[in-house]
C-alpha cells in the first residue's frame, strides 16, 4: 500500500467516549502524535509525541465528573482568570459541556492540518445569573503534522445592547516534566507578575530566563480585555 494510500485510511479527527462516558475527540497525526480532547470544559488532557511519550499532566485525583474541573491537562480559564474577581476561580468555561462547531467561521490555519476540532461554547441560563453577559467562545484545536499543539480561540460579544464587557483569559497549561532542573522559560523580560508566595505583591520580570529552585506560584498582572 503505498503511503498515500495509507494516509487516506488514516482516521484524524475521532470522537469516542473517554472517563466516566464523557465525550471526547481524539486527534492523530501520521507520524504518531495524537491530542485528546474533552467537550466538558473544551479541554485537552492529552498531547503525545511520535514515540507516544506524553507531553501533558493530569492528577491521578481528576474526577472527570461534572461540576468539578478537571485536574490537568490543558483548563481553559475564562471569563476569569485567578480569583481576583466576581466568579469563581478561573471562571466557569473549564466546567461547561462546550458543543462542537459545525459552522465556524474561516480560522487562520495551516491548510496541510487535517487533525483538528472546532468547539463553540455559548452562555446558558445557569452563567446569566452570574455573568450577565452574552458571547460566543469558539475554539480551535489542531494538531500538526510534525506533532506540534496550537490552541485559537475566538470571543465574540453578542450583547443585543451593544454593551462592552471586560474578561480575563487563560489556557492554564499542565506539562509532563520529568526534570524541573532542566525547565527554562524565556520571554517574560519586562512583564509584571503577581506572586502569590508573598501576597499577590506586584514584580517586574528581570531575567532573560526563569528557571525553577524552590516552589512557585505567579500570575500575570491582570490587564483587561475589552470587546
Amino acid at each position: 500500500m503505498s503511503s498515500g494510500a495509507r494516509e487516506r485510511e488514516k482516521v484524524f479527527v475521532e470522537r469516542c467516549k473517554g472517563a466516566n462516558g464523557l465525550d471526547k475527540v481524539v486527534l492523530r497525526e501520521v507520524r504518531g502524535s495524537s491530542a485528546e480532547v474533552y467537550l466538558y470544559g473544551g479541554q485537552v488532557t492529552s498531547w503525545k509525541n511520535e514515540y507516544g511519550e506524553e507531553l501533558l499532566f493530569v492528577s491521578s485525583k481528576a474526577t472527570f465528573k461534572s461540576p468539578k474541573a478537571i485536574r490537568g491537562g490543558i483548563p481553559i480559564c475564562f471569563p476569569q482568570f485567578g480569583s481576583h474577581g466576581s466568579l469563581e476561580q478561573h471562571g466557569f468555561a473549564r466546567n461547561r459541556f462546550w458543543s462542537i462547531d459545525h459552522d465556524p467561521p474561516p480560522f487562520p490555519t495551516n491548510s496541510g492540518n487535517k487533525a483538528f476540532i472546532d468547539l463553540i461554547l455559548k452562555p446558558s441560563e445557569e452563567d446569566s445569573k452570574i455573568w450577565s453577559h452574552r458571547y460566543e467562545f469558539r475554539l480551535r484545536v489542531t494538531l500538526g503534522p510534525g506533532g506540534d499543539l496550537m490552541l485559537t480561540s475566538r470571543i465574540r460579544n453578542t450583547n443585543t445592547d451593544g454593551k462592552s464587557f471586560t474578561f480575563t483569559f487563560a489556557y492554564n497549561t499542565y506539562l509532563f516534566v520529568t526534570d524541573i532542573s532542566e525547565v527554562r522559560v524565556e520571554g517574560l523580560e519586562t512583564l509584571d507578575y503577581l506572586d502569590n508566595l508573598k501576597g499577590r505583591e506586584r514584580f517586574t520580570e528581570q531575567g532573560d530566563a526563569i528557571t525553577f529552585e524552590s516552589e512557585v506560584s505567579v500570575c500575570p498582572y491582570p490587564d483587561a480585555l475589552y470587546f
